[in-house]
This record gives structure tokens, sequence and C-alpha cells, in this order.
């Protein structure tokens, strides 16, 4: 069968067993008419990814076929499969907070160019790379494709990544190492969608971000000095301050004591990405508050409330801190986003 008769295909059977039972939405060209189909195809990509121009091959007719699967967190996992497809994202900005996100791709069949930053990277079957949903970014997949993409909120990767902005457009290669286990580990989850239990899917959200972590970090270019074990152990460490960073009485010495290192150790750990235990810790409760403000379940609580629920107990400290980080005070936050809820709602 020719690359370009993809369309003819019938989906996998996870398209369709494991659609209701883990709470999936399925959306295809299939259901569309052939003169709707790219008008469909801009508003479907545009409200579920990113707002996008899509310019489709001349000589093949318009194919997409995607299905979200909605994890923890935010993180959604959507197996897409499509015909020559070029993608170009739009200068408009992003009219969901939902969409204020990265985005892992992995190549399971076809070619696949992504560009953006400055950088181009040709993918070949199995390999994975990043992207900034928000930014400018070009997707060129010149034959029929397949690819399995996977949705992270900007703050659940900013917490785990340093330098995310300077890893997009670079390929994680699936021939060896831990970019083989990671392509192998997410191509395995996908297939065996009609095998497992919402309950267990959910789980994964966790082992998922750790894996692409490990991944990801391996690009970093001030990661790459340390050995394989201290880079392991940073991670961990990491790992523990994102799970308690909201107990304001988290301490270097109970750090130091909950992952058996010594506090200067792990400081030293900290010194390769140019900062400290400390310092790391109040820029993950950063994160934590600006996701709890930018959240529209906890509006109807306090600046101060949710302040003292990521860990700080200091408000003049905290309105210091969030303003250097972010440009504006936590009100002013909130207030943005408020308005832009009224703009686009």
């Amino acid at each position: 069968m020719k690359d370009n008769q993809i369309s003819n295909r019938k989906p996998k059977p996870y398209d369709r067993s494991s659609l209701a039972r883990l709470g999936g939405q399925h959306f295809s060209t299939d259901n569309q008419s052939m003169t709707s189909r790219l008008e469909w195809l801009k508003e479907i990509i545009g409200r579920e990814y990113a707002n996008v121009d899509v310019t489709p091959h001349k000589d093949e007719p318009i194919f997409n076929d995607m299905t979200i699967y909605p994890l923890q967190s935010g993180v959604r996992l959507s197996p897409i499969r499509t015909n020559s497809l070029k993608i170009e994202r739009l200068s408009q900005e992003p009219t969901e907070i939902e969409q204020d996100c990265y985005f892992a791709v992995l190549l399971t069949s076809g070619k696949y160019k992504l560009e953006q930053g400055g950088r181009e990277v040709f993918l070949e079957k199995g390999d994975m790379a990043l992207y900034d949903a928000t930014e400018w970014h070009r997707i060129t997949m010149p034959q029929a494709a397949s690819k399995i993409l996977i949705s992270i909120p900007r703050q659940l990767l900013d917490q785990r990544i340093h330098n995310v902005a300077n890893l997009t457009a670079n390929k994680i290669s699936a021939k060896s190492g831990i970019g083989a286990v990671t392509s192998s580990y997410i191509q395995t989850t996908v297939n065996q969608l009609d095998c497992i239990d919402k309950s267990s899917f959910l789980e994964m959200t966790e082992p998922v971000m750790d894996i692409l972590s490990l991944s990801i970090n391996q690009l970093n270019p001030r990661s790459i000095h340390l050995s394989g074990t201290k880079n392991s152990t940073l991670f961990h460490v990491k790992k523990y301050i994102r799970k308690h960073c909201d107990n304001s009485e988290l301490t270097p010495e109970i750090i130091s004591q909950a992952v058996g290192l010594s506090v200067r150790y792990i400081n030293n750990l900290f010194n390769t990405e140019t900062t400290s235990l400390m310092r790391y810790v109040t820029q993950q409760r950063l994160c934590l508050a600006r996701s709890l403000l930018g959240s529209h379940r906890y509006s109807h609580q306090s600046i101060t409330e949710l302040a003292m629920q990521s860990g700080f107990n200091n408000m003049a400290h905290f309105s210091r801190v969030f303003k250097m980080k972010y440009s504006m005070s936590p009100r002013q936050f909130r207030q943005s986003l408020k308005e832009t809820d009224s703009i686009f709602r």
C-alpha cells in the first residue's frame, strides 16, 4: 500500500474500544465533506492544540485522524495519522490557557521536519522532539505520516527542566540510550490502550513525565558535564522538591534527610545549573502559585490563601519574587487572566 493511501486504512482498535473508557475524544476528516475538511481541520487544531495555518499537498486528499486521551495534571496523549501537510503557527495569541504548553512529538511512520527558534530537526521513525506551542513553529510532513503527540502544560515542564526554550527543535534519537527506552515506552503505552483500565492509565502520568524529562534533559548543555549518576541524582532531588514545595517548613536539612545526601552535595549539584537548592525551591513554589492563580478551580480563594498553599508564609516576599519572575504582581497576573477570559469566553 502506498503512503498516500493512508486515508483508506481502518483506525487501530484503540481508536474505538478505549475511547469512552479512557475519556478520549476522536476527530477525523472522514466525517467531513471533502470541501469542508481544510477549514474544519484548522478549527480543530486551533481549538485543541495551537492556532495554525494548514497547507495540504496539492495532489492528495486532506486526511487527518486524531484521538486525544487526557491524563492527569493537564497532560494529554494524542495518536495522530495524517496525509502530507504543512502546519505553521499563526501570530495569534493562544485563546485558551490550556494551549500554554509544550508538545513532545514522537514519529511512528513517515517523514517529519520541525522548525523553531532558528533550528530545524528531521525526525526518523521512533525519534522525538519538543516544541513550544505558543511560539512560532513550522511542521512539514511531505508524505503520509503517523505520530504521537504529548501535550504538557508549561509550568509542569518548567518545574522539571532548566532552559526549556533552548531545547526545542532538537532530535531525541531512538537509536540508543534513554531516547530508545522512552520511545519504546510511549509507543507500547499507545499500542496497549485497549487493554488498560482508566485508573491505571491515569496513574501513568508521572512515569510518562519522568521518562520524558530524562530524555529531554539529555539535550541540556548545562547538564551534559554531569555523570549519569549525578544527573539522575539531581533529577530525583528535584522530584522530591516538586512534591513537597507547598510545605512552608521545607528546609535544606529536611530535604537532605529525605534524599539521603548532604546539603553541601545537593548545592553542588544545583551549582551546575547556576542556581542553589533554596532558589530552586522558591522557583517551584512560584510555578505552583502561578498555576493556582491561573486556575478557575481556585478563583474563589484569595491570593494570600493560594500563596500559603504554595509554601509561602511571607506575603511581602511572595509578591516581590513573583513580580521579579513574571514582571507583574500576583494581583495583576490574576486580573490579566480575567480580562482574557472576558474576551474569549
